[in-house]
């Protein structure tokens, strides 16, 4: 996959205010069992913990042990209040505004599980989590093959799990701030949701 994007990458189906299309709550889980455990197993096994913000959040988010704090940022309100790991809840539509409304260094990682296929300026949202997570501190993105299609990005819809890979692999390296991002498919092959991850380190400010 080119690194470039071609024009469209980010138009979707449906490019109404997406505030509509969240506003009625949904509590369901969008990954199967198996996948939500592997999402677990890997925060886990990378550490996440501390100060922690899931992005583009809902009702769970997924974590064996819950944060010490846990601030978790989506498009429903009920849902997020929902969230029993959650400490902090904040309403907020990447889509419309990418730039976080939190202040430097204010994480020590950063988490998107099943939804960075719905972001139409990821390059933008990236970079902005490189500046809210301290230097040293994990951005972990999780995905599997299910969505609403409407709302997910032309490109993602065209294509295949391995360049899903390879695009939320150029998210990270286009935004700066992060270090090599590490691919790994999280289930193994077979019946059953897939899993694949993409993580990076954000990098000391020069």
């Amino acid at each position: 996959m080119s690194e470039e994007f071609a024009p469209g990458f980010f138009s979707r189906d449906d490019e109404a205010d997406d505030a509509f299309f969240y506003a009625t709550p949904r509590f369901v889980t969008h990954i199967d069992e198996r996948a939500i455990a592997a999402v677990g197993a890997l925060y886990e096994e990378l550490g996440v913990r501390g100060r922690v913000l899931d992005l583009m959040s809902s009702w769970v988010s997924h974590f064996r042990e819950k944060p010490v704090q846990l601030t978790v940022l989506g498009m429903n309100a009920a849902e997020l209040a929902a969230n029993r790991q959650a400490s902090a809840v904040v309403v907020h539509d990447l889509n419309a505004d990418p730039a976080l409304p939190f202040v430097d260094d204010a994480f020590d990682a950063a988490t998107c599980c099943v939804s960075v296929d719905y972001l139409t300026q990821p390059i933008a949202v990236f970079a902005d989590v490189a500046r809210v997570v301290r230097p040293g501190g994990l951005f972990v993105t999780t995905f599997s093959n299910r969505l609403f299609p409407t709302k997910a990005i032309r490109a993602w819809l065209a294509s295949d799990d391995a360049t899903h890979v390879e695009i939320v692999s150029a998210y990270f390296r286009k935004a700066g701030g992060f270090g090599p991002p590490q691919v790994r498919r999280c289930t193994p092959p077979g019946a059953g949701d897939p899993l694949f991850a993409v993580w990076a380190p954000v990098l000391a400010n020069l």
